[in-house]
């Protein structure tokens, strides 16, 4: 599979999120060379709104399409904040029997339902991003950070801590999106580890995978920003490195499995943003 990896930030988005241009790509090839897709190309868009497609490299992909099989993107407003956008992309991507992959979200653009969350979720990105500077941090969230300090273990896979905080380690961080998205795709946790072991992508300490490393990626809630807490799940401010939605969808199917006898221990899920 021939992938067309697509980065793009604003002024306004670098500065709420922290997401850089080499952090993109350092986290999209790393998933790139996890799924075991060719990156054929590269497209970054520096200072432009995702609110429209006026984007140089954007045009520029869209017209080299004949190069690539799939387009990838960290996050789904990456590539666009403008719900319709999104819609005609997406019609145009079918038109020309193309894939559209988002790491932080599982999709399946070959259906109709597939289509239709995706969707919703554009629209929520729409929204999330009117409303940006609204948000208020609640005293429950600064209490959490307090208590738990380095949340009480080490760095999680994916990410360092730095001065405190959590801050997303790209070698390892585009690694994460794919385990998610291949246990969700019906891989067992040992499939997943042969497959990291196969392409030479070492666990946290440098050694191989296990099964018990994939189980513990899957079951931990920090990836998509949330850490337990006083019996709770507590949400935080560290950038996600799977969405909510996905983070529930594999909670959902290791429970399955665990009843089936085939999976691990069933896990608290997400109940929001």
């Amino acid at each position: 599979m021939r992938a067309a990896i697509y980065a793009r930030v604003s002024t306004d988005d670098q500065a709420r999120e922290g997401y850089s241009i080499p952090a993109q790509l350092k986290r999209l090839n790393a998933f790139c060379k996890a799924k075991g897709w060719e990156v054929c190309s590269e497209y970054v868009d520096d200072g432009f709104s995702g609110r429209d497609i006026n984007r140089p490299q954007y045009q520029r992909m869209m017209a080299e399409r004949d190069l690539w099989d799939v387009l990838l993107v960290l996050k789904m407003d990456r590539i666009h904040r403008n719900s319709r956008n999104f819609t005609q992309m997406m019609d145009d991507l079918n038109m020309w029997k193309k894939q559209f992959s988002s790491m932080q979200e599982k999709f399946d653009t070959t259906s109709a339902m597939g289509r239709f969350v995706m969707d919703i979720i554009q629209r929520i990105a729409q929204l999330e991003s009117e409303q940006i500077g609204e948000r208020v941090k609640v005293g429950m969230v600064q209490k959490a950070k307090q208590c738990t300090g380095h949340l009480g273990s080490p760095d999680p896979y994916g990410y360092e801590i730095v001065k405190g905080e959590l801050k997303p380690l790209d070698r390892e961080a585009g690694v994460v999106p794919f385990i998610y998205h291949s246990y969700a795709n019906g891989m067992s946790l040992e499939d997943i580890a042969r497959r990291l072991n196969d392409r030479g992508i070492p666990a946290k300490k440098g050694g191989r995978w296990s099964k018990q490393a994939v189980s513990g990626v899957l079951r931990n809630p920090v990836y998509c920003g949330y850490i337990r807490w006083d019996g709770r799940l507590v949400p935080l401010n560290h950038q996600q490195l799977v969405s909510t939605g996905s983070f529930n969808l594999v909670q959902g199917l290791m429970e399955e499995r665990r009843r089936n006898g085939l999976g691990a221990p069933h896990r608290q899920v997400v109940t929001g943003d």
